[in-house]
């Protein structure tokens, strides 16, 4: 009986061992590798094109931005310098209270000046239009009276733009990202360089009359007309008459 309980024990004993062993070549169960996100990729370049795509109803200046070109130097100028800038950016609508034909009858010169028109080579933010002084430049170039002149004023939150010949206010921001921010305006600015009601040109100088004066001289005689020396060869006549009756009566 002392040798089987022994045996059982030391079976038990050996059992455990091997156990404990195998369980310590095992070790704990490694973490599974956690996945590393990927870098974000770097941002686009700013299209402004594509903003007002994604904004909508700015179909009309869309076209006039890509045909005129102004489009890219915007993608150029944002995307390789530090420049801000700000866009006016007039609706579909407001283009069309514009008179039928207005845009066909410009120049390809006057559609990349209207263009231009809207754009001032600067970021401005809401806030700075309190402050901003008058006229604004734009890209459109001389910003003097009969040319180019636009003037912020701001009531409260409201923020009037004037052109002298259109009058309009901000009414929503479509993007900004305080490089670029683009305004939505309700209608089309027009500059005095190209839409001011132009002076008629004056009224020629009314020729002189060549045939009044030719009857005039008709009208006037001169000494040498043949009227005239009929009455001189009159008056001899009746001279010489007297003067042969003086005679006669003297020799009488």
């Amino acid at each position: 009986m002392k040798l089987q309980y022994v045996f059982t024990t030391l079976s038990f004993l050996i059992l455990l061992v091997l156990h404990c062993s195998t369980t310590l070549a095992q070790g704990p169960a490694a973490a599974p590798a956690t996945p590393v996100a990927p870098a974000p990729a770097p941002p686009g370049p700013t299209n402004v094109t594509k903003i007002l795509e994604k904004a909508g109803q700015f179909t009309l200046f869309i076209r006039l931005l890509k045909t005129t070109q102004v489009a890219d130097q915007l993608l150029g100028q944002l995307n390789n310098s530090n420049n801000g800038m700000t866009i006016f950016a007039p609706t579909d609508n407001a283009f069309s209270s514009l008179k039928s034909g207005t845009l066909n009858s410009l120049s390809d010169e006057q559609k990349v000046e209207l263009v231009q028109f809207h754009i001032i080579p600067t970021y401005l933010s809401s806030s700075q239009f309190q402050t901003i002084s008058n006229p604004l430049r734009t890209q459109a170039g001389d910003s003097g009276d009969g040319k180019f002149p636009l003037n912020v004023t701001t009531s409260g939150n409201s923020v009037n733009i004037t052109s002298g010949l259109t009058n309009t206010s901000i009414s929503g921001t479509i993007y900004t990202d305080g490089q670029l921010a683009v305004y939505q305006i309700d209608q089309v600015l027009q500059p005095y360089q190209i839409f001011a009601p132009r002076p008629p040109a004056p009224a020629p100088a009314p020729a002189k009359s060549k045939k009044k004066k030719a009857s005039v001289v008709a009208d006037s005689p001169d000494d040498g007309t043949p009227a005239d020396n009929s009455k001189a060869a009159a008056m001899q006549n009746v001279v010489l008459f007297g003067v042969a009756a003086v005679v006669a009566a003297i020799c009488l």
